[in-house]
């Protein structure tokens, strides 16, 4: 699918991955919405999209996956503005840790296990189902290809650290559906494809010391940094852009295998 004039939708792109894809979206052409939970990051990002790359290719909508009366009307918001959308990339998503069994000796809290994969695995599940409802009634481009989506797992769906039962369930989730889901909507011509990062310098990641920054840098092995987000944008795009990549999970991590802690 060529980038250029198409309609995308980015979750979570008010920051991080998602900010940096919705970036390059824009830089290749498409005409942006800037989907997140919170308001205010998301117009700053949409504006300064419109400033660099055109005035109307961006627009910011306020959404929580999770919700899905939230999530129709941002669909709506972003329909009426740039017309029925081709592309989601589906980024928003939260992390925790927390052991199975605290301190204190008691269990962990149960909705905090059910939080963290209600928003990572059912609110991507909820974004897609009303994203591919709505593109499979769209007319086919030359190659019979109607719409594409993205989402974004983890390398701790294959080696999740302790403490990341929640995270790494939901992520595990997401690599578990990415085939089934391809598969379904083959009839409709629509491609799913899956990018599971490693360590990246998103600003949750650079919240952390600079020392811990640096040692988790090196335990990459090559190139021995934090990923950019610009490099996930890019990966992102390239699987818009190559109509032969569906239903594949990719690791972008730098060969990266987490150990246990």
């Amino acid at each position: 699918m060529n980038i250029q004039g198409q309609a995308a939708l980015v979750t979570g792109g008010a920051s991080g991955l998602g900010e940096a894809t919705a970036r390059e979206l824009a830089r290749l052409g498409a005409k942006v919405a800037v989907l997140d939970v919170n308001l205010a990051q998301a117009q700053q990002v949409a504006e300064s999209i419109g400033e660099q790359y055109g005035s109307g290719c961006a627009v910011a909508c306020q959404c929580d996956i999770t919700n899905t009366e939230s999530l129709q009307a941002a669909l709506a918001q972003a329909a009426e503005r740039h017309g029925p959308a081709r592309i989601l990339m589906n980024i928003a998503g939260i992390g925790t840790a927390k052991r199975v069994v605290q301190k204190d000796g008691s269990p962990a809290p149960l909705e905090d296990f059910a939080r963290v994969v209600n928003i990572n695995l059912v609110g991507s599940y909820n974004a897609s189902r009303l994203f591919a409802a709505a593109c499979a009634k769209l007319e086919p481009l030359a190659d019979g290809e109607r719409g594409v989506m993205v989402f974004t797992a983890s390398v701790a769906a294959f080696d999740g650290q302790v403490g990341q039962q929640a995270y790494s369930a939901s992520k595990g989730g997401l690599v578990g559906m990415t085939l089934p889901m391809a598969r379904d909507l083959a009839q409709h011509g629509i491609r799913v494809c899956t990018i599971a990062p490693g360590l990246f310098a998103t600003p949750l990641m650079q919240q952390l010391p600079e020392p811990v920054q640096e040692s988790l840098a090196k335990s990459i092995p090559f190139p021995p940094r934090l990923g950019k987000p610009e490099e996930f944008a890019q990966l992102a795009c390239h699987i818009v852009t190559n109509t032969h990549l569906n239903g594949e999970v990719i690791r972008l991590d730098g060969a990266l295998r987490m150990a246990p802690r």
